[in-house]
């Protein structure tokens, strides 16, 4: 018996994006529930919680952060990806602070939204459950004996260093804001300028052209990203 199709719950009040969302969705495997607003949406969550959200923050009848605040404080382990036609970073910021596990802008494409939403499922799967080793492309880290490698060379890296790569690692594929960092690595510091070096420290190390990073990815303004396993 095959596996039941994961159930994703799209909130929009646009006809054409649902519509848009729910054939491209279908036609890779998922089942769809639509909502048109923010209260119809919390009715939906509350009958039968998803597999993922797809949030557009533009709805008629609340403010999509205020829905989205709401949806995370019910339920802390559903991923939740915003859709939203503002690409600003502040935008940005404040949906992945509120919760958020990414942000797409429309117009978008449906492979790459296809994309974040298994970053974003990935990410769920590895929170209820760490991997004792993480792996993507060469790079490998074990969190049991706090090993790091590229290839076969083990990587020397500082106390520091490891927190911020372990704290990526842990959050693989998810985009991690600059107050969330620096909170958790420094609880007490907020000038962004400190983790740009540490940053920098860990690309030099790990990457092959740490001007061209292929692990840490940086989101302009926002903060940084690593590559989840394909």
């Amino acid at each position: 018996m095959s596996a039941a199709p994961l159930r994703v719950l799209v909130i929009d009040d646009e006809p054409p994006i649902r519509k848009l969302l729910r054939v491209g969705l279908s036609a890779h495997g998922y089942q769809t529930v639509e909502a048109s607003s923010g209260r119809s949406a919390l009715e939906l969550l509350r009958e039968q919680p998803p597999d993922l959200v797809i949030l557009d923050l533009g709805l008629p009848d609340m403010q999509g952060h205020e829905l989205l605040r709401t949806m995370r404080a019910r339920n802390d382990k559903v991923p939740i990806v915003v859709l939203s036609s503002r690409d600003d970073e502040t935008g940005k910021v404040q949906a992945l602070d509120a919760g958020a596990d990414d942000y797409v802008t429309k117009p978008f494409g449906m492979d790459e939204l296809l994309a974040r939403m298994r970053a974003a499922l990935r990410h769920q799967l590895q929170t209820h459950g760490e991997r004792p080793i993480f792996r993507v492309g060469d790079l490998s880290v074990d969190l049991v004996r706090r090993i790091v490698k590229i290839g076969d060379r083990e990587i020397k890296l500082s106390p520091k260093e490891y927190e911020l790569l372990r704290l990526l690692v842990q959050h693989a594929g998810k985009v991690l804001t600059h107050k969330f960092l620096l909170k958790q690595l420094w609880s007490d510091l907020t000038d962004a300028q400190y983790l740009r070096v540490y940053v920098r420290q860990l690309r030099q190390k790990i990457e092959a052209d740490p001007e061209r990073p292929h692990y840490i990815l940086t989101e302009t303004g926002i903060g940084y990203r690593l590559r989840a396993p394909d």
